[in-house]
């Protein structure tokens, strides 16, 4: 996940590097996909999840161990999700059991059930955050989520929590039918009061591999990150409250630092570069682990066809501090890289970005992400011959002109 907003915050008030981090000790953030259920049926899904029973989902008293581990073993947060987690039939029994265990407890949901009872039993778990997931205005939520009155149902839901104080979220999957819409839904977050905004570059797993077709192309990417630069540097240097984060496209960060050379003097660019090598970029494997609502332990949730192995057979903590060879790979710095993921300049920022859609699209974990918008000569290779992306032509954004929906 790119923290943007925190990012720009350090190119208005600049503050120590934290220490790197290592590839020894690190505990994951876990995002538990509890079910397989869900009332939607959503074109990017990446669990294939529908509303019926699958076989095989952990019994409770598996949940249960499986939650006790995670607390023993310290990790740091804990993300529970689907499926549409609100679907599990003991979900709040685990919800409240995992509340004193970890530091943050957030619940990734569709929304649509967040209402009356429901609302009141989150409010009363205490979580941290509610992270709901929506795809553009009105008919277009409801073509993508496969179910009409979706889009009024999750908005409903962001209501809910704001009336409660519980701290909410809008997750939003960029394709090219729904870039468009960006604009709209930040004004809406502005609206309602939403203290955060995800964009999600889409992932080829689930139901996002078979419409991989809808992936934002390049220039609808880079259209899409000026948007939100000119929104996230508004709000940081004016005190505006909307978090904007990005995930599953590290090249995001790379793009911020070619926004900001232009705009800000030497020593705030290596302060934002020490602060984005310090993060350093995808964490799949390293700080951030899935287990699927089998009790299947993956290096994140779109690495749905590589098992580390399974908590129903030993201990989540074990698995992951285990001799996987996968695993060893995907923590080692600077990754095995290869194509214009290997000779790029930003490495150290970016981590290679997301392995899945190199693996799902050559066969090869290691090559190059087809997904980085970047030019050649942006991520700092010379050799022209080499360009594989169209470099963009447009107009950047003025950060210093007042945004405006």
């Amino acid at each position: 996940m790119f923290r943007m907003s925190e990012y720009m915050h350090q190119l208005v008030h600049p503050t120590p590097v934290r220490t790197r981090r290592g590839s020894g000790g690190v505990k994951p953030v876990v995002i538990w996909n509890l079910t397989r259920r869900c009332n939607l049926k959503c074109r990017h899904c990446y669990t294939v999840s529908a509303d019926v029973h699958f076989p095989g989902e952990l019994s409770h008293e598996q949940a249960v161990a499986t939650l006790d581990d995670l607390g023993d073993f310290g990790i740091p947060a804990l993300i529970l999700s689907g499926g549409e987690p609100l679907d599990r039939f003991d979900f709040f029994d685990l919800a409240k059991r995992a509340r004193p265990m970890v530091r943050m407890l957030a619940l990734s949901t569709n929304g649509t059930k967040i209402h009356g009872e429901t609302a009141d039993k989150v409010a009363e778990i205490g979580f941290d955050y509610v992270g709901i997931s929506i795809d553009g205005i009105g008919a277009t939520n409801d073509w993508f989520r496969g179910v009409d009155g979706a889009f009024d149902d999750a908005v409903r839901g962001v209501r809910e929590c704001k009336k409660r104080g519980i701290k909410v979220g809008l997750r939003f999957t960029l394709t090219k039918d729904n870039e468009a819409q960006l604009p709209d839904l930040l004004k809406l977050c502005d609206d309602e009061g939403v203290d955060k905004f995800y964009l999600s570059h889409l992932v080829y797993a689930g139901r996002g591999d078979k419409n991989r077709g809808e992936d934002a192309v390049h220039d609808h990417t880079r259209r899409a990150m000026d948007i939100l630069i000119e929104k996230a540097w508004h709000d940081a240097s004016t005190g505006g409250p909307l978090d904007i984060v990005t995930g599953n496209n590290d090249a995001d960060a790379v793009y911020l630092m070619n926004w900001a050379a232009d705009l800000f003097d030497q020593d705030k660019l290596d302060n934002l570069r020490d602060h984005l090598e310090a993060w350093g970029g995808n964490s799949s494997g390293l700080g951030v682990a899935n287990i699927d609502h089998q009790g299947k332990v993956h290096p994140d949730t779109y690495w749905s066809d590589y098992t580390i192995g399974s908590v129903k057979d030993a201990k989540f903590s074990d698995l992951w501090t285990g001799e996987d060879a996968m695993l060893a790979q995907l923590r080692r710095r600077p990754r095995p890289l290869k194509g214009r993921c290997g000779a790029c300049a930003f490495q150290s920022v970016c981590g290679g970005n997301t392995r899945i859609r190199a693996l799902q699209l050559t066969g090869d974990p290691w090559a190059e992400d087809p997904a980085c918008y970047l030019s050649n000569t942006e991520i700092g290779i010379a050799d022209a011959d080499r360009l594989t992306v169209t470099p963009f032509r447009g107009k950047r954004h003025d950060p210093a002109h007042d945004f405006s929906l």
